[in-house]
């Protein structure tokens, strides 16, 4: 992506990218003895958070719906030297939130971190959105959240124990999500739950933190989140379909475990005085505008849909 003004020849250089996997500014050890849990934690930026905390040596409990991506992800961060346990756990019904801590406490112990990344999404306008659409979203967004959240917290005042828990949310919380109304209110809400909770809950040694991703891609990406990308790397853009960086302040996309990193600090013994922040990880472009606004297409526009009938 050049500038005008650049040096004849010279591209911009954008931000550098980041140390290789395996790296980690934390000292080695830094979670021996510590027991993360880790919702939506067999794909994706689950999955990469959690690697993170294993390479560090946590014990990891890794937490989905789908058992056979729970297995797969298990021996694979197994590998990486912590000891690691999966629950088949749907985050919507607190029964089965009971169970996961129970799991949890029977392998290693009270869970010491919680990283509530498990979420449901989807793009659709608002118009066309059915009540069921709504709910489970939402459902899985912010009520699961909050469910593990209660049983988190629950468990440790009851122990009179610290900990620390960290939301993944989205930078649409703050500015709104056209195209993703369910998940947008169900992530404002979850921010919300951070600066209340750390509130309510730091006098018993419970931090509560959000940290915000940016466009990171990875092969769990659903279809529709996939698409909706191409179709605005392609259409508006007339770019090749898999150029995503030149849409980026930083003229790259990040790393899942840029994400990573950025979890096990704020859940470290060096982060214990930050708690109620949301750390938004994306290269600045969720604060991006432009000189000229370009021009308005609907959402409907953008998902390639045509005319609402009603």
């Amino acid at each position: 992506m050049a500038d005008e003004n650049a040096p004849p020849g010279k591209a911009l250089p954008g931000l550098p990218g980041p140390p290789p996997p395996g790296a980690s500014a934390l000292p080695p050890g830094t979670y021996d003895g510590t027991v993360v849990l880790v919702t939506g934690g067999g794909t994706g930026l689950g999955k990469a958070i959690a690697a993170e905390f294993a390479r560090l040596g946590a014990d990891l409990v890794i937490a989905s719906r789908k058992e056979d991506r729970l297995k797969a992800a298990r021996d694979e961060l197994a590998a990486l030297g912590g000891r690691v346990t999966a629950a088949v756990c749907d985050i919507r019904d607190p029964g089965r939130v009971a169970e996961a801590f129970d799991a949890a406490g029977e392998a290693y112990g009270l869970p010491d971190v919680l990283v509530n990344n498990a979420a449901a999404n989807f793009p659709v306008p608002a118009e066309d959105m059915s009540p069921g659409a709504w709910s489970a979203v939402v459902d899985t967004t912010l009520t699961g959240t909050f469910l593990m959240t209660r049983e988190f917290g629950r468990r440790h005042l009851a122990a009179g124990t610290p900990g620390a828990i960290i939301d993944v949310g989205a930078s649409y919380a703050w500015t709104g999500g056209p195209g993703f109304a369910h998940s947008a209110a169900a992530k404002a809400g979850v921010k919300s739950l951070v600066e209340t909770l750390a509130v309510e809950w730091g006098p018993y040694g419970i931090q509560v933190n959000g940290l915000v991703p940016g466009l990171m891609p990875h092969g769990d990406m659903t279809a529709e989140i996939r698409g909706n990308l191409d179709r605005a790397r392609g259409v508006h853009d007339h770019r090749p379909a898999d150029d995503m960086s030149a849409r980026q302040p930083a003229l790259r996309v990040g790393l899942p475990r840029e994400l990573g990193w950025a979890a096990t600090f704020l859940a470290s013994p060096y982060a214990r005085f930050i708690t109620g922040h949301t750390l938004v990880v994306d290269g600045a472009n969720w604060q991006r505008r432009g000189v000229v606004s370009p021009p308005v297409t609907t959402v409907r526009e953008q998902l390639g849909r045509g005319r609402f009938e009603g």
